[in-house]
């Protein structure tokens, strides 16, 4: 069963997103590009749903959107901030924060003031609606590798999120979702933390690396607050069990390999793949998980790469792979690509 099968995702292309308006069960979804389209553009009114806007161009064509549909009519709204919508099942939100409303402190950077409010937010629009297993989150945040105040910006996101996570007493390793963070640069993106989510009622099986380090005790080298994310995320819906893969990169143990060499890297990139999709088949109850089972997106630090990268992916995926090729910065300088993934077998 693919994910298109699935109904669960699907990559839309903006006039799909106008059609899928009509749809009872549209949960949400992303849009990668400078700029949102405009309300009404072929249809489609941004406002009427929980939109994340990754606000960073395509690479090498590609749909711009991903849709999220649950199996029910949903209903929604706007609470702790945060735009949502839920179907008895699964509920998809959105949260954008301007690092602007919050002051400098000398224990805290608005980065990291505005990550442990967005956390806390979600968590309390979670425990409101009941919804209490986060399964997948996006995080997308302007100047990522920059330095600010000596510390690199996204370390300070890490100390926010963590804080946030512990306040919440979420820092087990089996509540720990499947996440992704990326860079994102231009005028749409400054300044602006933007997360999106996937909750649900029922629990979740998080899916380990063992190639690598479990980010969530990264040593202190990486920063005062280790990242708070599982390599993946094993989940079941009636009828379908749904591996959703975290941002993956050229990391074994917990050290940077291959830098400086694209194509070096998205193999060993793709090597961790291998290595999540193994640990999830001996973890789930259905066959096993395989490479073009896959719908991907690739977050590219230098465009001149791409051709590269692109071509190492589509050997080891398949040249009809389902890939969305985006430009944006990867948590690590040294990092040069980032490959996330979703796939679906019935159950």
């Amino acid at each position: 069963m693919s994910c298109r099968e699935a109904r669960l995702q699907r990559p839309l292309s903006l006039a799909a997103l106008a059609v899928c308006a009509a749809e009872p069960a549209w949960l949400g979804a992303s849009w990668a590009g400078a700029a949102l389209p405009a309300d009404g553009a072929s249809g489609f009114a941004p406002d009427a749903l929980p939109l994340q806007h990754i606000a960073a161009p395509l690479l090498g064509g590609g749909l711009p959107a991903e849709g999220w549909f649950g199996r029910a009519p949903v209903r929604g709204g706007v609470a702790h901030g945060v735009r949502y919508r839920c179907d008895g099942q699964l509920l998809f939100g959105v949260i954008d924060i301007d690092e602007a409303a919050f002051a400098p402190r000398a224990d805290a950077a608005p980065l990291q003031q505005a990550g442990q409010h967005a956390y806390d937010s979600l968590f309390r629009l979670l425990a409101d609606e009941g919804y209490p297993q986060l399964w997948r989150v996006w995080n997308y945040l302007a100047d990522i590798n920059a330095d600010a105040g000596g510390l690199e910006r996204y370390r300070q996101f890490n100390i926010g999120r963590h804080q946030a996570f512990e306040s919440a007493g979420r820092l087990a390793g089996d509540t720990i979702p499947a996440a992704s963070a990326l860079g994102v640069t231009g005028a749409a993106a400054a300044g602006r933390l933007s997360i999106a989510f996937l909750a649900a009622r029922s629990a979740g099986r998080p899916v380990e690396n063992p190639r690598q380090t479990s980010a969530w005790r990264y040593p202190a080298d990486y920063g005062p607050r280790s990242p708070t994310f599982s390599r993946a995320m094993l989940a079941r819906l009636p009828g379908q069990e749904w591996l959703f893969v975290s941002g993956t990169a050229s990391i074994v143990g917990h050290a940077t390999r291959h830098p400086g060499d694209p194509a070096a890297q998205t193999r060993e990139t793709v090597a961790n793949l291998d290595a999540v999709l193994a640990a999830a088949s001996r973890s789930g109850g259905g066959p096993a998980w395989r490479r073009d089972e896959l719908s991907c997106r690739a977050y590219v630090r230098y465009p001149a790469q791409l051709p590269a990268i692109e071509g190492e992916l589509r050997r080891a995926l398949g040249a009809a792979a389902p890939i969305v090729f985006i430009h944006a910065d990867v948590c690590r300088a040294d990092l040069l690509v980032e490959v996330e993934a979703q796939a679906c077998h019935a159950a």
